[in-house]
């Protein structure tokens, strides 16, 4: 191996160093959970969706830290979690859609009955495309696996600078078969409930999550027996195992870091039964009341946690990183309500690169270091996280594979919420709408505000046409927001400042900006020799979008 640079961090030698006292870190993400999707209001204003769900827990932590308001995911699950855990961007590492369940099988694939059965997913139905060539496999922290990314996974750093690694819930980092698969493979001490699978099966403790004859296939969520037929949700029932894990190294001393992956909010959308009667009594259709249900059975989960800590002594010692991994399921039926409705006033959602599908919650609590009730607006995205998370242990040098792209938001969290909180004691900062368009300046924040996010989706998400879920790339660069859609050529232009909602595409007006971002996502793109789909006509790669 050798050594890598990693942004925002001063390496000082080709090993790990670490300093000597430790905080322990929780990272607390939940699945396909949106952007509006609790009563968290992370726009300029509470959007009537805010108004939807019941979570005091999520205000309790954004009451006690910092508020990312221009947070990024990719797309779909697995590209941001393998960025998550690599520090490379989705269109670096290749990881550019979700694993499958069986090794080397495309879950994008344009023909196959396998792969049709194992993800529900279609041919191209305009007949132009064949799937890229992806890392289809994931990510793996062995040389040598073909289709996938080889890299030093975090958490293996994490735990050979003394913490104490732990894994609960959903991991989705690799096909079955492959090293990646594994948890334990990734440097974690400890795992429950992690597998290949996306999904689970059910989270209904009567199905056995997943695991009885009419239900099982690989969806099914393993190590939980001790749940099965008592009535409790697979939210829930994670909840209490995670709380056991950091008993040992609590009691030892021993700093941990626990990664906290919820299935939930993910299909199948099912009633958590200790909160479903409150929405339906509110007059939520049945859909809706299940999915706000979900919300609030993991904001509980969270409260728990907290409390957990605080009961134990250790809250103040502990980072709490909150996120979700994509942007809310903006098409699924089962939700209720109007499709495509559920994120606004964020445009589509998850499989989109539209801010519906990747615009993600994400807040920071740092006792003593990350000011409370704060925002911070700087964008930042996903692979940000791997770099951040080692310098929140103090890990100052590591010795990786990988070319990491992203960039540590330590002095962002907590500088530059600092000189929010200044800015608000001194009348600079009014109100919420204020507050959302506070700059922290890079000086303060080592972090570039008009620094350039790439968000590539090259890939058909469903079997049929969704129009803003279809081979669709994307670069956003300050205010300005570009979207490439591979399918007709297009290049549209979007002043998120302005229009938020994506709904005016101002590039007839702007021609020399729309051609300054497409050089720059076709620059990305190409010196990362991201997939791209072919004709099948000529079996050649689409144009990037400096070559329309």
């Amino acid at each position: 191996m050798k050594l890598k640079h990693l942004a925002g961090l001063s390496l000082l030698a080709p090993s790990v160093a670490f300093a000597a006292e430790k905080p322990n870190i929780v990272f607390f993400i939940v699945d396909d959970m949106g952007w509006v999707d609790s009563a968290v209001a992370y726009g300029e204003e509470v959007y009537p969706n805010n108004l939807h769900f019941h979570t005091p827990n999520m205000q309790r932590l954004a009451s006690q830290g910092v508020m990312l308001t221009n947070a990024y995911a990719c797309p779909v699950s697995t590209p941001t979690r393998t960025s998550l855990i690599t520090g490379v961007n989705a269109a670096h590492s290749r990881i550019t859609n979700w694993t499958s369940t069986m090794r080397d099988t495309p879950s994008d694939a344009t023909g196959g009955a396998v792969a049709m059965a194992q993800t529900g997913v279609n041919t191209d139905t305009s007949g132009a495309f064949e799937r890229p060539e992806w890392n289809l496999n994931g990510m793996s922290p062995e040389e040598g696996v073909e289709n996938t990314l080889y890299a030093t996974p975090l958490p293996k750093l994490l735990k050979g600078a003394g913490y104490y690694t732990i894994h609960v819930g959903k991991a989705h980092w690799a096909s079955a078969g492959t090293p990646g698969a594994s948890p334990y493979n990734m440097g974690y001490l400890v795992n429950v409930a992690g597998t290949i699978a996306g999904m689970p099966r059910s989270y209904q403790s009567e199905d056995n999550y997943g695991n009885t004859p009419q239900l099982w296939n690989h969806l099914a969520v393993q190590n939980m027996t001790e749940y099965y037929g008592t009535g409790i949700h697979l939210t829930e029932a994670l909840t209490r195992e995670a709380l056991k894990t950091l008993d040992f190294p609590i009691k030892q001393d021993i700093p941990f870091y626990l990664y906290f992956a919820h299935y939930a909010t993910h299909t199948p959308i099912q009633r958590d039964p200790r909160f479903i009667q409150k929405y339906l009594d509110a007059g939520m259709d049945e859909g809706q009341a299940r999915y706000a249900s979900m919300v609030e059975g993991v904001d509980k989960s969270l409260g728990d946690l907290l409390d957990y800590l605080e009961a134990k002594g250790v809250a103040d010692d502990t980072i709490i990183i909150f996120m979700t991994d994509n942007g809310g399921n903006a098409e699924n039926k089962a939700k209720g309500g109007v499709r495509f409705m559920h994120n606004l006033p964020l445009r589509n959602g998850k499989g989109s690169v539209y801010e519906g599908g990747i615009r993600v919650p994400l807040m920071v609590k740092w006792s003593g270091k990350v000011a409370p009730d704060t925002r911070v607006n700087t964008p930042v995205i996903c692979e940000d996280l791997f770099p951040t998370i080692l310098g929140m242990a103090g890990i100052k040098s590591v010795d990786v594979v990988q070319e990491v792209d992203g960039k540590s938001l330590v002095n962002l969290v907590t500088k530059g919420s600092q000189l929010a909180a200044k800015a608000a004691r001194k009348g600079e900062i009014a109100n919420q709408r204020e507050a959302n368009t506070f700059v922290v300046p890079e000086s303060v924040s080592g972090i570039d505000p008009e620094r350039a996010l790439v968000f590539h989706y090259p890939h058909q998400w469903k079997p049929y046409d969704l129009v803003d879920i279809d081979y669709l790339s994307a670069v956003r660069k300050g205010d300005w927001k570009l979207v490439y859609r591979m399918r007709t050529g297009a290049l549209e232009l979007y002043n998120l400042k302005e229009d938020i909602g994506e709904q005016n595409n101002v590039a007839a007006q702007n021609p020399a900006k729309v051609k300054e971002l497409a050089a720059e996502l076709s620059t990305r793109l190409r010196e990362w020799n991201s997939p791209m789909p072919k004709l099948r006509a000529t079996g050649k790669n689409i144009p990037l979008p400096d070559q329309l």
